[in-house]
């Protein structure tokens, strides 16, 4: 991924900020709180759920056999490791797959209203 492909934590808190109209240190605040609930649920074996955004959850890795790099004839055993996962849902799939465009535009509290300016697609 080139470098430039990337958002970092501060850019992400400026960008949520500007849109909600809430200020940077409240949504730090929110932000963490957001990160200590989905690893605490994660820890605890649940799911943490985004409706149409993607699902947060914690897998476990089973142990198998592997190879040690810095000797490739030595078989070496790769233990059990639970790691996180996160399953996009369909509405980030289908923004994503759409374009660069951003879909979510429509989630602001101005557009709640209901009303949209999207072109809306045959398949709804």
């Amino acid at each position: 991924m080139p470098k430039g492909n990337k958002i970092n934590k501060d850019q992400l808190l400026e960008r949520i900020a500007t849109r909600s109209n809430v200020p940077k240190k409240e949504t730090e605040d929110v932000m963490d709180a957001f990160e200590a609930v989905v690893t605490e649920a994660m820890k605890d074996g649940k799911e943490a759920v985004l409706t149409g955004f993607g699902s947060f959850l914690a897998r476990t890795r089973e142990s198998r056999m592997g190879v040690n790099p810095q000797n490739p004839q030595e078989r070496i055993k790769i233990p059990t490791v639970v790691v996180p996962k996160f399953k996009a849902g369909k509405t980030l799939k289908d923004a994503l797959k759409s374009g660069p465009e951003d879909k979510f535009e429509s989630h602001t509290p101005e557009a709640s209203s209901g009303e949209s300016d999207a072109p809306q697609s045959e398949a709804e």
